[in-house]
C-alpha cells in the first residue's frame, strides 16, 4: 500500500502501528487480541490486514514519526494504553513501555504516569474515548501551564 515516497500521514500510521507492535511484544509474545487490536487500528487508517501483519511481524521497515499536536499524541497514547488492556493483564513491563512512549511522544515526564493511569482507568470504566480525550487534554493543558 505504501510506496517508496510515503506521505507524512502514511509514515505516522506506520510509526503508530510499530509502536503498538512494540508494546504487544513487551511481555514476550503477541496475544491474538493484541494482534486483532493492531489490525483494527490499521484498517481504520486504510491498511490491509496482511500489510499490518507484515509490519507487526517485522517483515516491513518501521520508522516512527512523532505526532505534531496534543490531539494526535493523545490518540497514539490512548491506543497504546487500550492495547495494553486488551489481553486483560496489565504487565508492569507494558505499563512502563506506555509511560516511556508517552515521554517519547512529547508529554512531560512529570505527568506521563498520571496520564497513562488516567486513560487506563477511563478505558476500564468504559468511558467513551472522546470523554477520556477531553478530560485528558484538559489535564494536559492545566499541567503544561508554566509554574512561577
Amino acid at each position: 500500500m505504501f510506496g517508496f515516497f510515503e506521505n507524512e500521514q502514511a509514515k505516522k500510521i506506520k510509526g503508530h502501528l510499530c509502536n503498538l507492535a512494540s508494546l504487544a511484544k513487551a511481555d514476550g509474545h503477541i496475544d491474538d487480541r493484541e494482534m486483532n487490536f493492531i489490525i483494527t487500528v490499521g484498517k481504520k487508517n486504510g491498511m490491509s490486514a496482511p500489510n499490518v501483519r507484515k509490519l507487526v511481524l517485522g517483515q516491513t521497515n518501521c520508522d516512527s514519526d512523532i505526532p505534531t499536536n496534543d490531539s494526535e499524541r493523545f490518540d497514539q497514547i490512548f491506543d497504546l494504553v487500550d492495547m495494553m488492556l486488551a489481553d486483560g493483564i496489565v504487565d508492569e513491563t507494558e505499563m512502563d513501555f506506555c509511560i516511556m512512549m508517552a515521554e517519547k511522544l512529547g508529554f512531560r515526564k512529570a505527568i506521563v504516569g498520571v496520564l497513562v493511569r488516567k486513560i487506563s482507568q477511563g478505558v476500564k470504566d468504559a468511558m467513551p474515548r472522546e470523554r477520556i480525550k477531553e478530560e485528558s487534554l484538559s489535564f494536559l493543558n492545566y499541567n503544561n501551564i508554566p509554574q512561577r
